[in-house]
């Protein structure tokens, strides 16, 4: 299974507070932190939510 490795580029201030919460909801807690996740429907779809914010890489299976 793929792994996704996400990095919390951009500041969440100035944004609704379910975009804040799905950065919570991810694991990221400060600016430049990356999180790895494995390669599921849900957490493709709160990357989708905040992809403005992140930089998503994936990692070999």
């Amino acid at each position: 299974m793929a792994r996704l490795c996400v990095v919390w580029v951009k500041s969440g201030i100035g944004y609704n507070r379910i975009q804040r919460r799905t950065l919570k909801a991810l694991g990221l807690h400060r600016l430049n932190q990356s999180v790895v996740h494995n390669d599921c429907a849900s957490v493709r779809g709160m990357i989708n939510r905040v992809k403005h914010l992140v930089r998503v890489e994936v990692e070999g299976s």
